[in-house]
């Protein structure tokens, strides 16, 4: 009997050491698994972009393109080669037509990202005597194609500026000369050229100010409403001191996530150039592999710990 119990014991506790590995390996296994899961989780929520902020600081009083400012500060106007006034003259309804377009972050860009591109926004009523309208058609990069890319200060807010924040962000067609009666509409923006499916509508922004000016101070993204919402056109009413318009349609960058950088890391390439990409290791390489599967550091000592007591029974 005491030799039985003998040979059972060992083999008895062998058999719980190797079920004891096995599971410190599972485990380890999950949690490497689990490491890299959360490492990988929303790849789009991590503040990279796909394009730069293109910074334009607006022109100030006694700068050429400086037009004109409210004396009680309500407003301020730029110089617009897009600007145009009807002919003939039929009265004081004004109005613009805009497209904002901006990375993944909100920031203001001009499609440096996603050249051969353009959206177009169908205009109608009192817009189709403008050079540029019917539709309004804007073709990416921007200053590719226009010798000012951005003209328009539409959103923020600065202490040292009327309207914006100091900085240009929006392309825009602007409209003279309209009667004090009539509607101006718009139709919704199509997308189209080699990376339409990079840029989202993110929505219209209308607003019909009485001589108050454009309310700038609001989020681009955030404040966008589908086109319905917005509601595709408006009618001047000179009684309550609405003759002027307008509508911004907000673009957004949305590209893959792996063609994205850091825009405050200057190292990051924007163009996805990362020599490591291209094949090339080192300790960084071999830093991030371990990063990417922890655990097996454990792992590794766990069976030598088990075949070192194995042996040591043995003996």
């Amino acid at each position: 009997m005491a030799d039985a119990r003998g040979t059972d014991g060992p083999k008895r506790w062998q058999t719980l050491l190797a079920l004891g590995l096995g599971l410190a390996v599972i485990g380890s296994l999950v949690a490497a698994g689990s490491g890299a899961v959360a490492a990988q989780a929303d790849p789009d929520d991590n503040g990279t972009v796909s394009e730069a902020a293109y910074v334009d600081p607006a022109p100030e009083k006694g700068d050429p393109y400086f037009e004109a400012a409210a004396d009680d500060g309500s407003w301020v106007s730029y110089e617009n080669p897009r600007d145009e006034y009807r002919s003939p003259y039929l009265g004081d309804g004004s109005g613009k037509v805009c497209v904002s377009l901006v990375n993944e972050n909100g920031d203001p860009v001009i499609g440096e990202s996603v050249p051969n591109t353009s959206v177009t926004v169908p205009t109608g009523g009192a817009t189709t005597w403008h050079s540029d309208a019917d539709p309004m058609t804007v073709q990416f990069p921007m200053d590719d194609h226009y010798e000012f890319p951005l003209d328009g200060d539409q959103f923020g807010t600065s202490p040292d500026v009327a309207q914006g924040d100091g900085y240009m962000d929006s392309h825009c067609l602007e409209f003279h000369g309209n009667p004090e009666d009539a509607t101006l509409t718009y139709g919704e923006a199509e997308i189209s050229g080699e990376y339409a499916d990079r840029i989202d509508v993110a929505g219209y922004i209308q607003q019909e100010p009485a001589g108050d000016g454009w309310d700038t101070d609001i989020d681009p993204v955030a404040a966008a409403e589908s086109y319905e919402e917005a509601g595709g056109g408006w009618t001047y009413n000179a009684a309550e001191n609405s003759t002027h318009g307008q509508v911004v349609v907000v673009l957004q960058l949305d590209a893959p996530a792996d063609e994205r950088f850091d825009p405050d890391d200057s190292s990051d390439p924007p163009n996805g150039s990362d020599p490591a990409s291209d094949g090339e290791t080192g300790d960084d390489g071999d830093a991030e592999s371990n990063d990417r599967m922890p655990g097996f550091g454990v792992v590794s000592a766990l069976v030598a710990l088990s075949v070192a007591v194995l042996a040591r029974r043995r003996g």
